[in-house]
């Protein structure tokens, strides 16, 4: 017969302000093998868990229930008690009377004692037939896989390589850097995006720690926490970067052109290119949509052009210097073996043509991310302002904020850096050209944080106009090719129209694109704006629903750079404690499939949403077996069984009927 410990929790006012303790207490003291019902202000205090233990010690009670808080957060805590008491942590059941009850029943106190007491007697009747179950322990590969090699990425990378763990870095581009690349200044302290980022994007590619994969895709993943299996694609480069050496020889004679892409389109690169100046690695590659080469060999089956291989003789002008050109190069698959994964896979821009009312169809109107590849050094014109359409110098500029954000056609959450890096843009070009026009329209300004007020109220004294009333109506293109704004002046009580030469667009960010697909290969669920999900907002920010998997930067939702760094640390950190062990914890419940009684259906297997369970042979026969690492403790195979083949250690039939009874008899 067991002896159960009933120990109920005030929660300060959470329980205590809808529950009667009192009357909870009494109740619990009339259930079947309740030995000890006590109450605390704070029962995960250690004061709380002090009372359980003595209990416990002094052979009073073989079992335990707390009623508090949920178990989420405050199962371990728990638990652990009970193992350092010297009683088996399995032995021991909570029920949940704050989030599923006195919250949810806030003002009605009588409800809420009530059904206080149908879930501690439900938890009883449960933990009655409790069984001993011991954990489970099992090799950890001691190397992770950081994907994604943007900012967030890199200091991921950098942080596990210093502490000694082997990480492999994968990035779909040619080279490291992301869209910080691609910015010019960072606000607020306005310092050079570049010179900030290519000191730390060199310390990953020379760093012995660190295995740079960059041109390359995850194609595979297999395994679990510890065992993560993953397959990679490095694509076909057709240029043999053990040979290259970075000159650029090749892109000054390669006669072939194509869309700039690391410039938004906004000029031409060649066929064969390096991606930046400061890329790392400083390699290049063959676009073969464009490659005169290949596009040639696609459509007759004959060679048209190998000059970046050849040169061009009748000119004396010799080819790559270094031999790397590679034209029979082929994808390569390559598999490894790491112990935990984060990713880092970043963000794009909200595109301009899904905003007809904006004339997104005119070259004057701009991203806010094209304006900052235009703006800067390395960019089309080398940091000259321009307009696209004719080159001329503009002599008035807007900035339209929240474009997509806030936007219930669109997106509902706010991008978290427009205002700010609305502001970056008008102090660099009012420092720069002082004369220049400038107007900032937005919903509101959003400024929260260290130093950013100051920044908003130093960019107005420059003299940015700031304009506050709602969304922009509409950008009209006039006969002379001004664009003209037409919106509302909250100030003026009136509506405003400006005619300007250059518009920017504050575009949402969204999502990267391979952010659903890694979600999907790592077990890690997206929300529903398509950002990937942490377990826990203040608790586990940077864990995901699948263990061993973590999140860092923009992957998870709009964020600026030193958020963005912040979190990278926090996930490294994560990552570095789960696998420097050398070992992984698995938790005794799980499922488990009685092979004798499995009548080989597969229904287990294909509802397994975590595929945990597979077919193998037994004794001849076909049967079904679950995996205990890759068990995510759901219970659908084993409530989906037919041949009641499959028990679910901690949450047995008999204990799940037993909960069921308990509720509706009391």
């Amino acid at each position: 017969m067991a002896k159960i410990g009933v120990y109920v929790c005030h929660c300060g006012e959470n329980v205590k302000g809808a529950v009667n303790i009192q009357e909870v207490l009494d109740f619990a003291k009339t259930l079947p093998e309740v030995v000890i019902a006590k109450d605390y202000q704070f029962m995960c205090s250690d004061p709380g868990q002090n009372l359980i233990k003595e209990d416990i010690k002094e052979g009073l009670i073989d079992r335990v229930v707390v009623a508090a808080c949920t178990p989420r957060t405050h199962e371990p805590i728990f638990r652990k008690a009970l193992e350092e008491a010297g009683l088996n942590k399995y032995f021991y059941e909570m029920a949940n009377i704050r989030d599923q009850d006195s919250w949810a029943h806030w003002h009605d106190k009588l409800g809420a004692t009530e059904k206080a007491k149908r879930l501690i007697a439900s938890a009883v009747a449960k933990v009655k037939l409790a069984e001993p179950l011991e954990d489970r322990y099992q090799e950890a590969e001691k190397s992770v896989m950081v994907i994604g090699g943007g900012i967030a990425g890199i200091f991921a990378a950098l942080d596990l390589a210093e502490m000694g763990l082997k990480v492999y870095l994968v990035e779909k581009q040619p080279s490291i850097g992301g869209n910080m690349a691609k910015l010019d200044k960072t606000f607020p302290t306005m310092d050079c995006s570049a010179c900030i980022l290519t000191p730390k994007m060199v310390e990953v590619g020379v760093h012995p720690n660190i295995e740079l994969i960059t041109y390359a895709e995850v194609e595979d993943v297999k395994g679990y926490v510890g065992n993560f299996e993953v397959t990679i694609r490095k694509k076909a480069r057709y240029v043999d970067w053990e040979k290259c050496t970075g000159c650029g020889h090749c892109m000054t004679i390669c006669p072939s052109k194509a869309p700039n892409e690391f410039n938004l389109g906004l000029n031409d690169r060649t066929a064969i290119y390096i991606e930046f100046p400061q890329a790392v690695p400083k390699k290049a590659v063959i676009d073969t949509d464009n490659c005169l080469y290949f596009k040639t060999l696609r459509k007759t089956g004959k060679v048209a052009c190998k000059i970046c291989e050849k040169g061009i003789p009748s000119k004396n002008i010799a080819g790559c210097p270094a031999e790397a050109i590679k034209f029979e190069d082929k994808d390569e698959f390559l598999t490894v073996k790491v112990g935990a994964v984060i990713l880092a896979t970043g963000f794009k821009v909200m595109e301009k043509h899904h905003f007809k009312e904006y004339s997104p169809n005119s070259p004057d109107v701009l991203t806010a991310l094209e304006f900052e590849r235009l703006i800067s050094a390395t960019g089309p014109t080398e940091g000259e302002l321009r307009r696209p359409s004719d080159g001329k110098k503009p002599k008035s500029v807007a900035f339209i904020s929240c474009v997509g954000s806030r936007d219930e056609r669109f997106h509902t959450y706010c991008s978290k850096v427009c205002c700010m890096y609305m502001f970056k843009h008008a102090k660099i070009l009012k420092e720069k050209y002082p004369d220049i026009d400038l107007y900032l329209f937005f919903i509101d300004v959003r400024t929260a944080g260290k130093d950013f007020e100051e920044f908003y109220v130093s960019t107005k004294q420059l003299g940015a106009k700031v304009i506050r009333g709602g969304r922009v109506s509409a950008v009209d293109i006039k006969p002379n090719g001004k664009l003209r704004i037409r919106a509302f002046d909250n100030d003026l009580c009136s509506p405003v129209e400006v005619d300007v030469d250059l518009v920017v667009l504050a575009t949402a960010i969204e999502p990267g694109i391979d952010t659903e697909k890694l979600g999907r290969f790592f077990g890690a669920s997206c929300g529903r704006e398509g950002f990937l999900r942490e377990v826990h907002t203040k608790l586990y920010p940077v864990d995901t629903a699948s263990r061993g998997v973590f999140i860092c930067g923009c992957v998870q939702g709009p964020k600026d750079i030193p958020e963005s760094v912040s979190q990278a640390k926090a996930a490294a950190a994560s990552a570095a404690a789960t696998v420097m062990p050398g070992k992984i914890k698995f938790e005794a419940i799980s499922a488990e499939v009685i092979r004798n009684k499995c009548s080989s259906c597969g229904v287990c297997v294909n509802l397994c949403p975590y595929n945990a369970i597979v077919l193998e042979e037994y004794q001849g026969i076909y049967k079904a077996k679950v995996e205990p690492a890759l068990c995510g403790g759901c219970g659908t195979c084993a409530s989906a069984c037919p041949s009641k083949a499959i028990i679910f250690h901690g949450f047995t039939t008999e204990q799940i009927l037993a909960q069921i009874e308990a509720l509706t008899t009391y």
